[in-house]
């Protein structure tokens, strides 16, 4: 019997120094992207880095303004251009459609998942871009070229649909069944039913899944870079080139790097995309146990 019970506290604290382990990667990677941009930061402050729009590397100025803000209208694109679709996409599914049609649509929903980024790069440049340049710009601006934040939002909207629909769809599915028996017993039409106690009760497993899909929009690389211009200027319109963060990363990490300060620049480059990303979980987690708590009230 004690040495079950040895073997038992063994495992507990096996358990807890494993799960502090992999809690503390988070901590040692921003401290090692800190480290390497303290060149960086010793000549230049935290104001001037994120307020000024000059992107000089051979002069030594260094502003992520335009970086920043594309990253931002690239992400908001995408979630504001997902979320509906995905949102009614779940609905059907899991709702609506019989379950031959829902054997069909699933997997081709998961398929898209696996299809690498790249080739929704290589999508969006021989559909998107010109669909931009030739049809939907020239209503709006004098000129596009059709690389644009907007091409940007659109491609990363198709990437993210897969993983949006997924979690969603889950969190329909464990909405108990008697909720929803009582409320068309009552007289509720079928998607009365949906708007006032189906979306009511599943509303923090859609913030979740909006949090997670808005962390991965924020890291995509590949697909953006592709499409969004590259051009170091911030956006004013969804029809202007945009250069996301990662995109920077991605497009010079190994060049140039003797330029003076330039590898520094690159590594506060990702510690930037690393605290925007880790403050947006952190204000959507407050928001979502706020929301949590509200319902059950």
């Amino acid at each position: 019997m004690q040495l079950r019970l040895i073997k038992d506290k063994f495992f507990s604290k096996l358990m807890l120094v494993l799960t502090l382990a992999s809690v503390s990667v988070l901590l040692v990677i921003g401290i090692g992207l800190y480290y390497k941009s303290i060149p960086l930061l010793h000549k230049l402050s935290w104001g001037q880095l994120l307020t000024s729009s000059i992107w000089k590397p051979l002069k030594g100025l260094f502003g992520f303004y335009p970086f920043i803000m594309g990253t931002l209208w690239v992400t908001g694109i995408a979630i504001i251009v997902a979320l509906p679709l995905c949102l009614l996409t779940s609905l059907y599914i899991v709702e609506y459609a019989p379950a031959r049609v829902k054997r069909i649509l699933t997997p081709f929903v998961n398929l898209l998942s696996g299809i690498p980024p790249v080739i929704f790069g290589v999508w969006g440049v021989l559909f998107i871009i010109p669909l931009i340049q030739k049809f939907i710009a020239p209503h709006f601006v004098d000129f596009s070229t059709g690389y644009s934040v907007l091409a940007g939002g659109i491609v990363l909207a198709v990437m993210i649909f897969p993983l949006i629909v997924s979690i969603i769809s889950e969190v329909l599915r464990t909405i108990p069944q008697e909720l929803k028996e009582a409320s068309l017993s009552l007289g509720a039409t079928k998607w009365e039913t949906i708007k006032k106690v189906i979306l009511r009760k599943a509303l923090p497993g859609i913030v979740a899944a909006t949090v997670l899909a808005i962390s991965r929009a924020f890291g995509e690389t590949i697909a953006v870079l592709m499409v969004c211009g590259n051009n170091a200027v911030a956006p004013h319109s969804v029809f202007d080139t945009g250069y996301p963060l990662p995109a920077l990363i991605a497009n010079n990490y190994g060049e140039m790097m003797s330029i003076p300060l330039y590898d520094s620049a690159l590594m506060f480059a990702a510690l930037l995309l690393f605290i925007i990303i880790l403050l947006f979980n952190i204000i959507s987690r407050v928001i979502l146990t706020r929301l949590e708590r509200r319902l059950v009230a």
